[in-house]
């Protein structure tokens, strides 16, 4: 290498310079120095074709702030450089790298490029470690950015993403990559980072390799690494469970051909409390834990005994060493799922059994069954022992009440679905008794379970015939419950005629509510109005405005839309056939003839 003064005119940026040509460098911190002492550091330069001129290979900034103290001053002294051999790519990019890397470490991006220029000109990994003192793993873990999109590079340059989140998405493929772009993308859409791009990517919980405790050879499933070259994970998570599962297996079988008292698998997540242990040596009955974590790893436990059995060992007596099970775990899960198998073909030919089944799997639930009763409850208080004391609700308290009975179950119980009873021996009950007792319980195991506020309580009032008239009446809470002036006129009108609530239209809410109640209860001299049902609540319903947000008639729309019979053709002709349901009433033409209108009620709003 040699040392010489060369004139900025025979100077220019080679192509070799880790900070590239085109853009311009930020020359605020350098600027200053150089226009008060000049360029002291030499720039690494080499010759560039003819013997007068040379390209710099690193000192870029040094360069360009020489260029404006040069233009300011109307020219500058020759600048100092190191000239290094001409032609030696690999040897410009290295020394243009090491000079960065001296004075400002670049972002990781810049020095894959780098990386994958030195590569591409012969060096290899473990050259480019050596050179620049890092491990081979670093200089891998640079070079694996090439895997990902540019756009993601440049998302992370720019720290618009993690270093986290860039080692996970080393780990997706192309279409996964674009896939997560698109959700970046998306303002509303949730996007995964961290560890949470890795649940995404594997569909769930991801289980590396090092918690397998088989040969990796030995796996027949697609192993995916992580390109860093650090991590790989198994892609599916059954057949790593079913080849761990054996494993484990296996290694408590040489357990116990080596003498150990027994060998105890725990639950997938149970740990191992060691407190509730202590150590005990395989002679004298000490036995072997194995703690599985539900990411697969797995932990043997050797020689230990529970602390009370430790104490009878102090004491010189023996501890029961326990019998080897029949069965392994293994094969108990083989003859569980044959003799279900065989069982539930049974069942699926014997209708009469299946009935009592799920009626017993409706009340008390199992693992793999779960309802509900409709709760009666209401954030109003009042609202709620409404419900609770009107007829149909004692209705279908006579009911269960029966099939309690009929089941031996306590009366008392406040429902039948999700009562204190166990399976097995309602299931034995149910047997017992004839079709028609278990149909009947059924129906209030349905009447409990059936969803409030849906299109099925359309369709169910409407085909069952419901009369809302005979099961209800006008109560206090209901009237409480009247806050909207205007929609109080139409009940008004509907409830004591259109001369009553005209010459009542200037009565405040209050008032106008007051009337209602004493016309519907028959006092103040007011004769009683039987049976009436605001149109809501009938079946089916209907609006006494076209205002609209009334979810019974919401609901009846959308059953009437549900149950209409698709056309065959685009163009059929009419007298197309309609569903089998009576169609509501025309809110908005029964409110145009209304005698009480919106406007003659007012907008006005009672505070409750």
């Amino acid at each position: 290498m040699e040392l010489k003064h060369i004139d900025i005119a025979n100077l220019a940026v080679s192509t070799a310079n880790m900070r590239g040509v085109k853009k311009a460098p930020d020359l605020a911190n350098i600027l200053p120095s150089v226009r008060a002492r000049g360029i002291l550091v030499p720039l690494i330069v080499r010759q560039n074709g003819t013997p007068e001129t040379y390209e710099i290979v690193a000192g870029k900034r040094r360069y360009h702030a020489a260029l404006v103290v040069a233009e300011e001053n109307g020219g500058i002294d020759p600048l100092p450089c190191a000239v290094i051999a001409a032609g030696d790519d690999a040897a410009a990019l290295e020394a243009s790298l090491i000079e960065n890397i001296a004075r400002l470490d670049p972002d990781e991006v810049t020095r894959w490029e780098t990386f994958t220029r030195l590569v591409k000109q012969g060096r290899t990994p473990e050259d480019i470690s050596n050179t620049f003192g890092l491990t081979a793993l670093q200089v891998k873990r640079t070079l694996a950015l090439g895997n990902l999109l540019p756009r993601i590079r440049g998302l992370y340059r720019a720290e618009k993403i993690d270093a986290t989140t860039v080692r996970h998405l080393t780990l997706a493929s192309k279409p996964q990559q674009k896939a997560w772009l698109a959700l970046l993308d998306d303002k509303d859409a949730y996007v995964p980072v961290g560890h949470r791009l890795k649940e995404w990517l594997f569909g769930g919980a991801s289980i590396p390799t090092s918690a397998a405790i088989f040969p990796l050879e030995a796996y027949k499933g697609e192993i995916v690494a992580d390109l860093f070259g650090e991590d790989s994970f198994f892609a599916s998570a059954d057949q790593f469970w079913e080849a761990q599962n054996a494993a484990i297996e296996a290694r408590a079988d040489s357990y116990r051909d080596v003498g150990w008292a027994d060998v105890i698998t725990l639950e997938p997540g149970a740990y191992f409390h060691g407190w509730e242990h202590e150590h005990c040596p395989k002679k004298k009955g000490g036995r072997v834990y194995i703690s599985i974590d539900h990411r697969g790893s797995v932990s043997f436990h050797e020689g230990y005994v529970t602390t009370k059995e430790a104490r009878k060992i102090e004491k010189g007596e023996s501890i029961e060493r326990p019998a080897r099970p029949e069965l392994s775990a293994p094969l108990t899960e083989y003859l569980n799922l044959h003799r279900h198998a065989a069982v539930a073909a049974k069942v699926a030919e014997t209708p009469a059994v299946a009935l009592r089944l799920m009626v017993a799997h409706a009340i008390c639930g199992s693992t793999l069954w779960r309802v509900e009763r409709q709760s009666q409850k209401s954030r109003n208080d009042a609202t709620s022992e409404s419900v609770e004391s009107c007829l149909s609700e004692g209705s279908t308290d006579f009911f269960r009440r029966e099939a309690l009975a009929m089941l031996a179950l306590d009366e008392d119980e406040p429902t039948l679905v999700g009562c204190d009873a166990d399976i097995v021996p309602l299931f034995a009950r149910l047997m017992t008794l004839p079709d028609k007792d278990v149909l009947a319980v059924l129906a209030v195991v349905m009447a409990e379970s059936l969803q409030s506020g849906t299109m099925l309580i359309e369709l169910l009032g409407s085909q069952l015939e419901v009369d809302m008239a005979q099961v209800w009446e006008a109560d206090d809470a209901f009237i409480e419950l009247l806050r909207d002036k205007a929609l109080v006129g139409h009940l008004l009108a509907d409830v004591a005629g259109a001369e009553v609530a005209a010459s009542n239209a200037k009565e405040s809410g209050k008032g106008q509510r007051g009337i209602m109640f004493n016309c519907l209860h028959g006092q103040m001299g007011w004769e009683k109005r039987e049976g009436w049902v605001p149109r809501w609540m009938s079946f089916p319903p209907s609006a006494y405005t076209s205002r609209g947000g009334v979810a019974p008639v919401d609901q009846w729309a959308a059953l009437e839309a549900t149950l209409a019979p698709a056309p065959e053709q685009p163009d059929e002709p009419e007298g197309q056939a309609t569903p089998d349901i009576v169609e509501p009433a025309d809110a908005s033409a029964e409110a145009a003839s209304d005698p009480v209108s919106d406007d003659a009620a007012g907008p006005e709003q009672l505070a409750a």
